[in-house]
């Protein structure tokens, strides 16, 4: 498997966040436009058997990680009660904030101490829209004016990550369906405009994690039920994917998929045996023999429920009980 970091810079407003496990859906509807149903079909296979040949994240702001989502109690920080809100809102972390400290708990006491990070790269905005009755020739009634939310970028460039498997899918393959998804438009309400970017930069580097390792940060949503996991070492948000099937299966008798539970991007996921050479974790979702679709023609779909992950290091002693362990203040 190889890791790829696409860099990207918005050029409509978009009508859903960038989100790894929507990315890769539309990724496979190119790849189906592009190069045929018959190769989608074979990079597929063995996807829900640990085998993907493509995974993605989340959008980030550029050189920026999501936040952890481990308790501050559980690494013993507490924030003064005049820096909670600040703290709260940086959602993104500086990846040299991850790679230069030897632990989670150090990353946090920088980003407490220090006015760095990323708030949340999304505005929210709402763009009117109306409809003219072909009777009347007017507005009013059904027809009058409605507002469709829409999320505005607050930052230039995005990155987002791709691991993928070389042997079954080439460097240029995946370039190519970046730029298509681009110029097609990512998310809801493609089709009216919203969505669409430009691939300006790729590398293929995984960010630096923290040496000794031991645990996972999640770059998307995934799904690690089923796994092999330390489970007083993971920590995680629950969300729940309400989706929906898209290109030529959105117009279908019932486009819409079964809710899928997952653990949202940021997890820390701490496995029972550790390589740090592993570039995801998760498991893929859906097939004919667990099927997510509510449309029997498109039984054979699937869900990204693994996520690019990075290294990082819970602190030595995060395993006591809460009760038993020291907070220190950071101002």
């Amino acid at each position: 498997m190889r890791w790829m970091r696409f860099t990207i810079r918005p050029l409509t407003a978009f009508g859903s966040q960038i989100r790894g496990d929507t990315l890769f859906g539309q990724l496979c509807w190119a790849a189906r436009e592009r190069f045929g149903p018959e190769r989608l079909e074979a990079w597929l296979d063995g996807y829900t058997e640990g085998r993907p040949f493509l995974v993605v994240s989340d959008g980030f702001p550029a050189d920026h990680l999501p936040r952890p989502q481990v308790p501050l109690a559980r690494i013993g920080i507490k924030v003064e009660p005049e820096r909670r809100k600040s703290f709260k809102r940086r959602a993104f972390i500086p990846q040299a904030w991850v790679a230069d400290a030897p632990d989670i708990a150090a990353t946090f006491r920088r980003m407490a101490g220090d006015d760095g990070g990323a708030e949340k790269p999304w505005e929210e905005a709402v763009h009117l829209h109306n409809s003219i009755s072909r009777i009347t020739a007017t507005t009013g009634g059904d027809f009058a004016p409605y507002g469709l939310k829409e999320w505005v970028a607050k930052t230039e460039r995005f990155d987002i990550h791709a691991v993928f498997d070389e042997t079954r899918f080439g460097e240029d393959d995946l370039t190519r369906l970046f730029e298509d998804v681009g110029r097609i438009g990512y998310g809801r309400d493609a089709s009216t405009g919203l969505g669409k970017f430009q691939v300006i930069d790729q590398a293929g580097e995984r960010p630096a994690g923290q040496a000794g390792g031991g645990s996972w940060l999640t770059l998307a949503p995934c799904a690690p039920q089923g796994g092999a996991w330390r489970v007083r070492d993971c920590f995680y948000q629950p969300f729940t994917r309400f989706g929906r099937h898209g290109s030529i299966a959105a117009v279908g008798p019932n486009p819409f998929k079964r809710p899928i539970l997952l653990a949202d991007t940021g997890a820390v996921l701490t496995p029972r045996d550790f390589d740090e050479a592993q570039l995801f974790a998760g498991r893929g979702l859906g097939g004919t023999a667990s099927p997510i679709s509510l449309d029997e023609a498109f039984a054979a779909t699937v869900h990204q429920g693994y996520a690019p992950v990075v290294p990082v290091r819970l602190p030595r002693g995060s395993e006591e009980p809460l009760a038993s362990r020291r907070e220190e203040t950071v101002s």
